[in-house]
């Protein structure tokens, strides 16, 4: 099933030249006598690179087939990282490049999304926010209790985020896994 130009809203994904893509960013011009131009951002789901496109009138674009899976991350060996499906136990090898900064969120037994096109690994989708634990921080001073002031944390994947004054040692802390940013204390 084809795809029109005009459907190619934020989020979409559909196939140019075999390659897989995500539209990014939206943006339709109409010309007069019913033309129409659609410029798009568009993200490929191989390998990340981010392209302009322009499509005119009536052209056609392949739906991409993509499908999802939620797995179960079991651990990584440095260049590989292993997942697996709960449901059937089939096991999955992923690249550590495919997997990239999301690694620093990754946490043994968490459950993520793996997106396959023609049957091959091609992303791993994070939850929106992981709760992970302050493995090291510097206790703050004394009075120093402002949420303005922030400072460094280690925390137990390994990763260093910036995290208020008032966080301490052994906290669990939601962690925004698009921007890695500190979200809130959870309580445990």
């Amino acid at each position: 099933m084809a795809l029109s130009i005009t459907e190619l809203k934020k989020g979409t994904l559909f196939q140019l030249d075999g390659v897989p893509y995500r539209v990014v960013d939206y943006n339709q011009k109409v010309m007069g006598r019913g033309g129409s131009i659609v410029n798009v951002r568009i993200k490929s789901l191989l390998d990340g690179k981010v392209l302009e496109k322009t499509f005119k009138g009536n052209e056609q674009l392949g739906r991409a087939d993509v499908s999802n899976q939620t797995v179960q991350y079991l651990y990584s060996d440095g260049s590989t990282f292993y997942f697996m499906n709960e449901d059937s136990f089939e096991q999955f090898e992923v690249a550590a490049d495919l997997v990239g900064d999301g690694a620093g969120y990754l946490k043994e037994g968490d459950a993520v999304t793996l997106q396959f096109f023609d049957d091959q690994a091609i992303n791993v989708e994070l939850p929106k926010n992981v709760p992970l634990v302050v493995t090291y921080t510097e206790d703050a001073i004394k009075g120093d209790t402002s949420s303005s002031i922030t400072k460094s944390a280690t925390l137990e994947t390994g990763i260093t985020i910036r995290v208020p004054a008032f966080i301490k040692q052994g906290d669990l802390i939601s962690v925004d896994t698009s921007n890695g940013a500190y979200r809130e204390r959870v309580k445990a």
